[in-house]
């Protein structure tokens, strides 16, 4: 599992014309799903998520975590995280789980973030969607489970 993580002022997600989420200060996720990917997996990248500790302190260092900031958070599902590149010029996507493993993957990170008390703000799963993201810092990290960079 990747989370593509961006620090945000602000953010919005935007599905047919209509705004599916939008936040403050907080985190843009952009949430890649593997084959293989599991609970174990969820728990540990949205544990890691919400603890992270990179939004300033008093002395303007990384600090502190948007746990402690009361930051909020826009999920996006992204299964382009697992674009292999490698060959010929189009990405392969065949390390990205299938819609029906991702979903419900998808919808515990939500859910585990939630219930740490966070607000969470989503897109619509597997829909063509424009995300409005104002990067903060820029400050943009990879969170990842088990063999990932990050």
């Amino acid at each position: 599992m990747l989370a593509l993580i961006q620090r945000v002022s602000e953010a919005s997600v935007t599905v047919n014309g209509q705004v599916t989420g939008k936040i403050g200060q907080g985190q843009v996720i952009l949430l890649g799903i593997k084959n293989g990917d599991t609970a174990a997996d969820v728990a540990y990248v949205a544990n890691k998520c919400a603890n992270l500790r990179i939004f300033e302190d008093e002395q303007g260092k990384m600090n502190r975590s948007a746990l402690e900031l009361n930051g909020e958070f826009l999920v996006i599902s992204q299964f382009t995280l697992y674009g292999d590149t490698r060959r010929g010029r189009r990405p392969s996507f065949t390390e990205a789980a299938p819609p029906e493993v991702a979903e419900p993957l998808y919808d515990k990170f939500v859910t585990e973030l939630r219930q740490l008390g966070l607000r969470v703000e989503t897109g619509i799963f597997g829909a063509m969607m424009d995300v409005n993201i104002c990067n903060s810092g820029p400050v943009t990290i990879i969170v990842a489970s088990k063999g990932e960079p990050g």
